[in-house]
This record gives structure tokens, sequence and C-alpha cells, in this order.
């Protein structure tokens, strides 16, 4: 069970663990790395830590409240949080009605669990009904009431987390991180970071030599089938390596471009 930290496309952090412990194990270390490694370059700079439900843990967001660091977690819903929000599902399946549409409504209150959490904290309720069914959703943070008011703190902050998905997927499917079948945990640890390089090396090529192609946004899949796995003719010589490319390759123009971007980035 891989531990993956990204911010935005960079993959920061690929730790393999085993599969029957909690899925937050290890997260307080590996952001503890991270936060130091970034602080010491960029003091001011503000962290936020977002990720699902499996990391709402006491111990994870303890540490980011001692340490500095807001968060904004999912939370897993139960019985009690359902409750507090029965009026606003009542009306979101009324309006729902009424509509022949999906319709929420958001509230934010102060909530504890009742043996696990040290404090009270700020919790961001998300009240929809759907499809004649209600569709409730829960998540906690340590951001203000005033830095942003609970649907655009759920809506524009905490369902951006959806693209961080993407990324695994890339890793995992895109790049074969998921061919962790050695017999030892060290092993494919190593298999888990040669999957990782893998993903930083497209990601440079993809930020430094594909911004103006039709790959610019490509995911790592989409690249290797399209830009790498294809047939030429390579010549090597003492000064220069020459690729005979097919006359009906589509993504001449691209490779073209992507050569001359890099060459002109190694050249500075």
């Amino acid at each position: 069970m891989p531990l993956y930290i990204f911010s935005g496309r960079h993959l920061l952090a690929a730790k393999l663990r085993r599969a029957d412990i909690d899925a937050a194990a290890g997260a307080v270390e590996e952001t503890a790395r991270i936060v130091a490694q970034i602080r010491a370059r960029w003091p001011e700079v503000r962290i936020v830590l977002r990720a699902d439900s499996g990391f709402a843990r006491e111990a994870l967001m303890s540490w980011c409240e001692a340490n500095g660091v807001d968060y904004l977690f999912g939370l897993a819903k139960n019985q009690r949080l359902v409750a507090e929000i029965a009026s606003e599902l009542a009306a979101a399946e009324e309006e729902s009605k009424a509509s022949g549409q999906p319709a929420r409504r958001f509230k934010e209150f102060s909530w504890s669990t009742r043996d696990s959490w040290s404090r009270p904290r700020r919790v961001v309720a998300k009240a929809e009904w759907t499809a004649d069914a209600a569709n409730p959703r829960f998540v906690v943070t340590s951001i203000k009431d005033e830095e942003a008011e609970p649907r655009r703190l759920y809506e524009e902050s905490y369902c951006a987390r959806g693209d961080m998905e993407n990324r695994i997927k890339e890793c995992q499917l895109d790049l074969f991180a998921d061919r962790t079948s050695a017999a030892t945990m060290r092993a494919n640890q190593l298999r888990l970071w040669f999957a990782s390089m893998a993903y930083v090396l497209l990601c440079a090529l993809r930020r430094i030599a594909l911004e103006h192609t039709q790959l610019a946004k490509a995911t790592c899949g989409t690249i290797r089938l399209k830009l790498l796995k294809i047939g030429a003719l390579v010549r090597t010589s003492v000064r220069r390596i020459t690729f005979a490319m097919a006359s009906g390759c589509p993504y001449q123009r691209d490779f073209a471009l992507a050569r001359a971007a890099l060459t002109n980035a190694a050249a500075r």
C-alpha cells in the first residue's frame, strides 16, 4: 500500500507500506520530513495538507496544529454527523424533488469524536440530495471560517483533491508502480522508486519540452505511447544521434519541438 504525497504535479514522496495497517500509518513522519525541507528553502510559505478521510487521524491533525501546517481532510460519515445536518438534508430533498435536479446545502459546526480526538475541530458538511437519495459528505479543517466559507472550502479547495487521484493513476497504471510482486519489501520499495523516478522524468519533460505542443497537458501514459513508444531508425555517430522517423508519423512536429526545447534548456 503506497503512500503518495504530491504538490500539484510534483511528486514529493512514494513510500511503500504493508497493506494490513492503517491508511495513515507513516504520514506524520513523511509530512514532517517534507515540511522541514520546504521550510528550509521557503521559510514563510504557507503549507496546507489535503487528504481523504483515511488521514483524518488525531496524530496527524495534532502534528499539523503544533507545527503551523493547515489541513483539510475528508471525514467519514456516521450517525452523529448525519444527525447534525438533518434539517439541511430535508431542505435539499425538498428542493431536489421540486426541481428534478440535485440540490445541496452546506453547514459548518464544531465537532469532536467521543474519545479519539483531543479537541473539537471545524467540520464542514455538504448536505446533498441526488438521484432520490441523500449524499452527505464531511470535511475537517484547521482553516478558519473567515478565510473560506463552507461552500467554497468544500467545492473549490477539497474537491480539487480529485485531481491528485489522477496523479496516482499515472504512477500506478501508466508507469506500472503497482508491479510490487518481489519477495521482499526492500525490493518492492526499489521498484516503486523506479516508477516514481520515471514519473518525475516525464513531468520534467512535460514541463520543459512539451509546453507548446498538443501534449502539454497529456498524462504520462499518453506521452509514453505517442511520443516515446514509436518506431524510428536510430543512427549514432561520434558527434550526434539521428532519429529517422516515418514521414506519416502524426507527432513529428511535437517531437521536433520537444527536442529543440530540451536543447535550449541544456544550453542555459
